[in-house]
């Protein structure tokens, strides 16, 4: 066989099997047997808490799930010229590998495509102009030509070959950005309101509090290979939401009453446990932080976490659960410890109210504080562009603009600092590319997850069934009002279907006795987030995909007949309705 490697492969291959010896002996001499024999050592070194975690596992008798199985053996960053010896023979991963591989960002996303997916990171979602130029030429040069804006303000590139996958991670690094723990058993990107620094109502600017996290995280290997993921996310009182309440940590900046608990002026309220797609937001605290604090606390919460997290069922492996099985007085109490200190905790009148969301501020013309300077939100069509479209994004940002994009969660991107007598010179240019900075009340909510086309997980192509809805919908209703349209491909719920005012959830729908089946949604309707926070109750089973336009259609139309006013919107004319009743006013309505 050793003469299928060439002289470097057989190098990368060497130093690859020394890493592997010196590992094995590590872990030896850590001793993380639970079988009885000879005392031996406690783990040390950076992964010693998630070391001892196991071990604790092992010596209550429990079984490791694959994953932790998986890190155990071989810690994906000591598994680097592993991942190069691959990339050198074009090969693709097995699952253990793949599972690792996802440490440095990259997704092996077979069988829907036979190629990676690499995720980048950038905090609070903002990149310069000359970066995004960059990444349209990596997806370009090592990709499919386009890349995705996630519902964590980020971007990813698809289709990239395996021989391309190293080059890929190394040249986002060259670009000033990294994929280094955007994916698997890790903290993902850290969001923080888009408008940051230049919105008008802001309490708080996140963008130095995202980044420092972000760089905290980078350089902290203690911090990665945690029982599950991690979302963190800032929300400064901007006009965008920033759905920090649909993450493991939230710091909400909230203004403080004078002659309270803690001083006044601007805090970070603090809230933990959001997972949405298991049903469950982020819980009050009762606890404000220091923004220069919120590392400090984050970083506690999280080694918490590392100590108590299910590391043998992944289904169980979140904050939200060790919150349900220790309560959240004691998580907090953890917390405290590993601070060393206390944390500072007010009543709930002690806070001003928040400045109020504009859920179409994301798209558009609009203020920032800066005098004379406005922000351009763009449309991207579910969140898609192709590099060339990014190329001319990036000039408009550099010519016209203050030089920044901002991505935000609902899959489009923010152009900021443009003089006023420079917008409409922005916005031709903008549609000279075939994109929009104005839209429907359909398409300002429209969000959707990846889809069948490139994830395994998924049971039907969210992304096409969306513009599909878009398209026969927006010119047969006409809303005044917008409308949150969430699709997601499967239970893990990264379209987050159970937050939209109108959420589908991929589904296979039986069609005949002997089992054949085609693409549908299991339709929820009346979900919302920050101060209407709300899991979205089910309306609909088993719609068929193409159904599920005329569907969207009948609700939209039932709306707009039977709210108490101009004024109502969707959500509020939702809840005032049992869902058997609203069912029977939806199916009321004619379409076509």
């Amino acid at each position: 066989m050793s003469g299928d490697f060439n002289p470097e492969q057989k190098r990368y291959l060497e130093g690859f099997v020394a890493g592997l010896q010196i590992a094995k002996a590590a872990r030896e001499s850590a001793g993380a047997s639970a079988s009885g024999g000879a005392k031996t050592a406690e783990p040390s070194g950076p992964d010693a808490a998630h070391l001892r975690a196991q071990d604790r596992v092992l010596a209550a008798g429990g079984k490791l799930s694959e994953q932790e199985k998986f890190k155990r053996e071989l810690h994906p960053f000591d598994g680097y010229e592993r991942l190069k010896a691959q990339a050198a023979n074009n090969e693709y991963p097995k699952p253990p590998d793949n599972f690792r591989w996802r440490f440095f960002g990259l997704f092996y996303v077979a069988p829907n495509q036979n190629s990676y997916m690499c995720r980048l990171r950038m905090p609070n979602g903002i990149l310069a102009h000359w970066q995004f130029a960059g990444v349209a030429d990596l997806a370009e040069r090592y990709g499919g030509g386009y890349a995705h804006v996630t519902t964590r303000a980020n971007l990813q590139v698809r289709e990239i070959e395996a021989k391309n996958a190293v080059a890929m991670v190394e040249a986002v690094q060259d670009l000033g950005l990294c994929s280094r723990g955007s994916g698997a058993d890790n903290i993902r990107n850290v969001t923080g309101s888009p408008t940051a620094g230049i919105d008008p109502q802001e309490l708080i600017d996140t963008r130095p509090y995202a980044r420092e996290w972000h760089f905290h995280i980078l350089n902290e290997r203690a911090l990665y290979g945690l029982p599950r993921k991690f979302n963190v996310g800032f929300d400064g009182g901007g006009i965008i939401p920033v759905l920090e309440d649909t993450n493991d940590i939230g710091f909400q900046a909230v203004e403080v009453k004078d002659g309270r608990e803690v001083a006044p002026g601007a805090w970070f309220r603090l809230i933990i446990g959001g997972i949405t797609g298991h049903k469950d937001f982020a819980r009050d605290t009762g606890v404000v932080v220091k923004p220069a604090d919120a590392t400090k606390v984050a970083d506690a919460i999280v080694r918490v976490f590392i100590d108590h997290g299910d590391r043998t069922d992944r289904t169980k492996a979140r904050l939200k659960y060790v919150i349900d099985r220790l309560g959240l007085d004691k998580v907090l109490a953890l917390v405290e410890e590993k601070l060393g200190r206390k944390l500072d905790r007010v009543a709930g009148d002690a806070l001003a109210p928040r400045p109020p969301f504009d859920r179409a501020a994301h798209i558009g013309v609009h203020a920032q504080r800066q005098p004379d300077r406005n922000w351009v939100g763009v449309v991207l069509p579910v969140g898609k562009m192709t590099a060339d479209q990014m190329r001319g994004l990036a000039q408009v940002a550099r010519d016209l603009g203050d030089g920044d994009i901002r991505l935000t969660v609902w899959q489009n991107l923010i152009i900021s600092g443009v003089h006023s007598e420079n917008v409409k010179a922005a916005q031709a240019r903008i549609e000279a590319l075939g994109l929009s900075t104005s839209t429907n009340s359909i398409r300002a909510g429209l969000v959707a997850c990846t889809g069948n086309i490139g994830c395994k997980f998924a049971a039907s192509d969210t992304k096409r069934h969306a513009e599909e809805i878009a398209r026969w919908c927006e010119s047969r209703v006409a809303l005044d009002g917008p409308v949150n349209i969430h699709l997601t491909g499967c239970h893990h719920s990264c379209a987050q279907h159970y937050i939209g005012d109108i959420g589908l959830l991929a589904c296979k729908v039986q069609t005949s006795e002997d089992g054949d089946a085609v693409e549908g949604y299991h339709i929820h309707v009346g979900g919302g987030f920050g101060p209407d926070a709300t899991i979205a109750p089910e309306i609909y089973h088993d719609v068929k995909a193409e159904d599920a336009p005329k569907t969207v259609e009948r609700m939209l139309k039932a709306y707009l007949a039977h709210r108490v006013s101009p004024h109502e919107s969707f959500l509020a004319f939702t809840r005032r309705h049992e869902v058997d009743a609203l069912r029977s006013l939806i199916e009321g309505e004619a379409v076509g």
